[in-house]
């Protein structure tokens, strides 16, 4: 299966590449045909949320990308992939997805920082460079949800179930960790999936065998 890439606007390009470094299958999703095809989880690149939504929208993606994400998807959400994330953005009425219980603010940092660089802790990863572009954070998030990161006193990324969210980008940066931490669930996943069907298939031998005698 492999990876989907949203790739209707923004650094798309950039995750498949961190994605082609680490060795991990990929293809993009332009299209509502593209949602139907099968995929271990799915990448939303930053970019211009608004924008983002809109295609999604246009494109009659929004409900069933939904949908999947509800249904267990994971997903790793970059800057406005955050956003389209949100169940809640202040000062904006607008929904997006709406998956994970958390409020974000847009611009958050204000639009003439621009961008920065920093360093902190993601999860457990220690010194994980992030790059900040016009970038949100967290305002509030719901019991749920777990804290991944906190730069200067913000929560900058975090995890809901199989979602995972940063107001960075890692796709622009040498660090590739918080894609191998993704990749990380999805092999967990895989795993657990693997077992259950090792299991039903001898559940189901053992079934046959106990009616042949």
């Amino acid at each position: 299966m492999g990876v989907g890439v949203l790739a209707l606007q923004g650094a798309f390009a950039e995750h498949e590449a961190v994605l082609d470094r680490l060795g991990a299958e990929w293809f993009e999703i332009r299209s509502s045909e593209d949602l139907k095809k099968d995929m271990d989880g799915i990448i939303l690149p930053g970019g211009e949320s608004t924008v983002q939504g809109k295609l999604l929208r246009d494109f009659g993606m929004l409900d069933e990308l939904k949908a999947k994400i509800n249904g267990g998807l994971p997903v790793l959400a970059t800057c406005a992939g955050m956003i389209l994330l949100a169940e809640r953005i202040e000062d904006d009425d607008t929904v997006h997805l709406g998956t994970m219980p958390v409020t974000v603010k847009r611009n958050a940092y204000g639009r003439q920082l621009g961008s920065f660089n920093a360093r902190g802790t993601f999860g457990d990863l220690e010194d994980v460079e992030m790059e900040f572009i016009r970038a949100p954070y967290f305002t509030n998030i719901g019991d749920d949800v777990q804290v991944l990161s906190i730069i200067d006193g913000n929560i900058v990324a975090a995890r809901y179930g199989n979602q995972v969210a940063t107001a960075f980008h890692p796709e622009l940066t040498a660090d590739t960790r918080v894609h191998q931490y993704f990749l990380d669930i999805l092999g967990r996943i895989a795993a657990k999936r693997c077992s259950k069907s090792v299991f039903q298939t001898i559940s189901l031998f053992s079934y046959r065998k106990l009616i042949k005698y």
